[in-house]
């Protein structure tokens, strides 16, 4: 058979947020409704600065096919991990394309942290804070504006350079205001949404520093040590994840947080299982690990529309 190899150019061409967006929602709502496969996230540390971790098998009911994810992470400051990701036919485990991870898996993160402002945070919300000024908040704010009119961003990271790079460059692309905080606090005052991404160094977020009504997403939640929210902040809020049973294995668990404290998974809200915000003036945090289905929906949507791209390599693996 033929296979697909989607270099991450390939990935970035045939990859629509918008698109993903409402793709990502169905398979929320769809995962919720009949999950059928447990996620599973194996990691080993090969040395001190290298880490691999395979991430399996993403599968949806409706989608005729699974992924298997390999990654390596090789510094404690990369912001993206690199690998591979493997989407195979459902009926027959035929290899149907071979992807680039690295940007699939950014652009995935950026719809997920959307979908979960989009369910949770206020209607009216329109401006929003970033802790942490890597790749992964361009994306994040990029996402953020498929449901939200935003009118003002707020920005900080312990690297001010970085900081810096990161206000222009959203400005000149979004047209949208910017504002440097030399704070997390600053950052966070007159923000309506909070958004916790990969920086030069973790953002500690606490209770105090937020009002009612306000919404916090925090991404990459699976490694223990990576959370910088307090047990006290996520036992206040309405807290969402995307699953229960990762989120807690993860570093969200290592943050002290227990089944008790899990008020819903996004899907279940989306599916109507459960409710999601109640009023204006409650607190709402969601917690995304990212989780293999995740993978699926973003590889599955790639892969229908790298199928018409002539620029795309294949390879019959079985010659």
């Amino acid at each position: 058979m033929s296979t697909l190899l989607l270099r991450r150019s390939d990935v970035a061409r045939n990859l629509q947020s918008l698109t993903l967006l409402a793709d990502m929602r169905e398979a929320f709502r769809t995962d919720a409704l009949a999950r059928t496969v447990p996620p599973q996230r194996v990691r080993a540390l090969l040395h001190a600065e290298g880490t691999a971790s395979v991430l399996f098998p993403g599968s949806v009911p409706g989608v005729p096919a699974y992924t298997v994810k390999v990654q390596a992470r090789f510094s404690p400051q990369a912001s993206l991990a690199s690998g591979v990701l493997q989407l195979h036919d459902l009926a027959s485990g035929g290899l149907l394309a071979l992807m680039d991870s690295a940007h699939l898996t950014a652009v995935r993160d950026g719809v997920l942290g959307a979908l979960a402002a989009d369910v949770l945070a206020r209607p009216d919300a329109s401006s929003v804070a970033l802790l942490g000024a890597g790749p992964q908040a361009v994306l994040q704010l990029k996402s953020l504006r498929l449901v939200r009119t935003l009118r003002q961003a707020f920005v900080y990271d312990a690297d001010p350079v970085l900081t810096a790079a990161f206000a222009a460059r959203m400005y000149k692309e979004l047209s949208l205001p910017v504002r440097m905080a030399g704070s997390v606090q600053e950052a966070v005052e007159a923000a309506d949404i909070v958004v916790m991404s990969s920086g030069s160094r973790p953002a500690t977020l606490l209770p105090e520093m937020l009002r009612p009504g306000m919404h916090v997403t925090v991404l990459s939640t699976e490694e223990s040590g990576k959370v910088e929210l307090s047990p006290e902040l996520l036992q206040r809020a309405l807290f969402v994840c995307d699953h229960r049973g990762q989120a807690l294995a993860g570093g969200l668990g290592g943050a002290g947080v227990t089944e008790e404290a899990i008020h819903a998974e996004l899907g279940e809200i989306i599916a109507g299982m459960r409710p999601g915000r109640t009023s204006a003036g409650q607190l709402t945090v969601f917690g995304g690990v990212g989780l293999p289905f995740q993978d699926l929906a973003a590889a599955w949507h790639v892969y229908q529309a790298a199928q018409g791209d002539e620029d795309v390599q294949r390879i019959d693996f079985g010659t």
